[in-house]
């Protein structure tokens, strides 16, 4: 059954300080969105309750990536396609890119942002588990104050996060790092296109004198929210590449996620991928 559109309330603010005018008034009456490419897969299907929304899409200051010599900020609005065709982005944080371009399809692409992916909360979105692999921090922005949080802990739990009701996610922040890191990056769907995942692994790791020197790895839909698995990778730290790292850290990850039966997938398969992932990436970095 479709939505009544004229039951809906939709606003078009230009200005930043006008949305969070609305935010601060009435808090939890207003619900921001960005491209809307899942609010309107909800509208269509007629699953779409709450009734009263703000679009950002007439907001400058919510666009842009902008490089300086230690970081790069990205916007929220910020495009997939965007994302793909900066050269910083291309050259420095390749795992962005390639999730950039696993999401959705092209017109999905066109409109579809950073800042919604992240908001969105799904445990099955493609880029926020780059963006845990490039301890990526993200800013929240209100009447009250602006602030910086590590992107890594602002999902506490299905659909949860740490924003308060008047808050808005204004950029995301990337260390640009100076040493050279092996970086990997995989989806695993039903399809090669235009699937959503039953595994997303993203990876990256600093080699020094044949062993691993720092490392970060990051999954999707293997537990209620994008999960890092800090103790695989402490597992892994200061850790030769060899059968017996690669053997432990299996186990290690096996102990750490907690994938579900679902109408995608099983836990069964969801676990075995996710632990294949991981060998294949441990495994090219002894190339």
């Amino acid at each position: 059954m479709r939505a009544h559109i004229p039951s809906y309330d939709l606003r078009v603010p230009k200005q930043l300080s006008e949305a969070l005018a609305l935010l601060s008034r009435e808090p939890g009456v207003w619900r921001p969105f960005a491209g809307g490419t899942d609010l309107m897969v909800l509208l269509e299907a007629g699953k779409l309750d709450h009734k009263r929304f703000f679009s950002l899409s007439k907001i400058g200051d919510l666009r842009g990536v902008h490089a300086a010599d230690d970081s790069v900020i990205l916007g929220a609005l910020t495009t997939y396609s965007e994302i793909q065709k900066h050269p910083v982005l291309r050259t420095e944080f390749p795992l962005l890119c390639a999730a950039a371009r696993e999401t959705g399809s092209v017109a999905t692409q066109n409109r579809g942002t950073i800042g919604g992916n992240i908001i969105n909360a799904s445990p099955a979105a493609d880029s926020p588990p780059a963006l845990l692999v490039y301890d990526a921090e993200i800013e929240l922005v209100s009447e009250r104050r602006v602030r910086w949080v590590p992107y890594h802990g602002f999902h506490t739990g299905y659909k949860k996060m740490q924003i308060a009701p008047d808050e808005l996610l204004r950029a995301v922040r990337m260390p640009r790092r100076s040493k050279p890191w092996r970086q990997y990056y995989r989806k695993v769907g039903t399809r090669k296109a235009q699937a959503i995942s039953k595994v997303c692994f993203a990876s990256a790791a600093l080699i020094e004198n044949g062993a691993i020197r720092d490392v970060r790895i990051a999954l999707g839909s293997v537990a209620p929210i994008v999960l890092r698995a800090v103790k695989t990778e402490d597992a892994l730290r200061r850790a030769a590449i060899t059968p017996a790292t690669i053997t432990s850290a299996r186990e290690t990850l096996a102990r750490e996620i907690a994938p579900i039966d679902d109408i995608r997938s099983t836990a069964r398969y969801r676990l075995r991928v996710a632990q294949n992932l991981l060998e294949e990436f441990l495994s090219q970095l002894k190339k």
